[in-house]
């Protein structure tokens, strides 16, 4: 039935499959910056705490897949994220298609960083407010592309923190701007960033110094704090309209307890080893000089050939094709390790 459709694929070098990598490779491709999905200590606490008790959640959370372990995350999120409200969900993807599929409508603006993921291009498609692209990063393109908003009910313009296969952090001025725009309501997907930049290690509001009124912040909890699913912090009137009109989050099973309560030791892991954190992100980004963990190389269609010549070396990193990137590209995440002197390694990658 698709045999043409996955031919085309193969011939211009998209084709994609499913590969267990070796365990024993150092792994310079996932998204664990912290290194907190092996961390032992946070996984004993886990298990203790809900010990006895169900690992699943059973229902979606609006039956009764709700407890008091999504009820405790969600409140220290608040807490050091300074939000009056949240939520957690399924999945970052999921997260992004409920917020712009329930809050845009028609009459509005929603207006996306061009490099914006996929998640958010999907969720925008299944709204039914006009959506436009402005230049990644370029506050003139922006500003031009809000020339008309006057016309608009309601306006929504979605950013990363860091954007996930450039590295890049998106830019202050576009922040601040946004700022004192009371009209707009700005989405920040946070997902690399948090565990990343910030005094507290929180993202880019936390690093930039940012008030958070007028903005919804989308977090993972599967990148730095080593679990799975995700979260969307904002102003108790949208937190409750998602709970009412969020497909994603009406009809599916709530998140696991086990990962919720995973997803919380992790945040005070960091919390109470900040100092520690800091300096090892610190030591990543002046050796690649970058401001994230990501590390980004361009390379050609032999990419796939390149990267089995590194794992030959013993190590794993990422080999991004179109239609994810425009070129292909290795992407490589200098991220901390319990298991490996991942700096050491680091090191010893960058000359392969």
């Amino acid at each position: 039935m698709y045999e043409k459709e996955l031919s085309v694929l193969k011939k211009k070098g998209r084709f994609r499959s499913r590969k267990i990598y070796n365990s024993s490779l150092k792994d310079f491709a996932s998204n664990d910056y912290l290194g907190l999905a092996n961390n032992s200590q946070i996984l004993e606490k886990s298990y203790q705490m809900i010990k006895g008790e169900s690992y699943g959640a059973k229902a979606s959370m609006l039956v009764n897949g709700y407890n008091e372990y999504h009820q405790l995350l969600e409140e220290y999120l608040c807490e050091i994220n300074n939000y009056p409200a949240g939520i957690i969900v399924g999945s970052g993807f999921l997260a992004n298609m409920s917020i712009f599929e329930a809050l845009a409508r028609k009459g509005d603006l929603i207006l996306l960083d061009e490099e914006y993921h996929a998640s958010g291009r999907v969720g925008v498609e299944l709204s039914q407010a006009e959506v436009r692209y402005f230049k990644h990063n370029n506050l003139e393109d922006l500003i031009l592309k809000l020339k008309d908003s006057v016309y608009f009910n309601r306006i929504f313009v979605g950013v990363e923190g860091i954007y996930s296969m450039s590295g890049d952090l998106v830019s202050k001025e576009i922040l601040k701007y946004l700022s004192v725009k009371q009209q707009i309501v700005t989405i920040i997907d946070e997902a690399h960033s948090v565990g990343v930049v910030g005094e507290n290690l929180m993202g880019v509001l936390d690093l930039y110094k940012l008030p958070t009124n007028r903005t919804i912040k989308i977090g993972t909890l599967g990148k730095s704090l080593g679990s799975y699913g995700a979260y969307i912090l904002g102003s108790k009137e949208i937190i409750s309209f998602l709970e009412n009109r969020a497909k994603g989050i009406i009809y599916t099973t709530a998140l696991s307890n086990f990962d919720t309560i995973y997803a919380y030791f992790a945040l005070k892991e960091i919390k109470h080893n900040l100092s520690f954190y800091q300096d090892e992100i610190s030591k990543r980004k002046e050796l690649l000089n970058i401001d994230s963990l990501i590390w980004i190389k361009e390379s050609d269609k032999t990419i796939l050939e390149k990267q089995k010549r590194v794992e030959e070396k013993g190590f794993l990193i990422g080999a991004i094709r179109p239609p994810t990137t425009i070129k292909p590209i290795f992407r490589v995440t200098a991220r901390l390790s319990e298991s490996l002197d991942s700096l050491k390694e680091l090191k010893r990658l960058l000359d392969e």
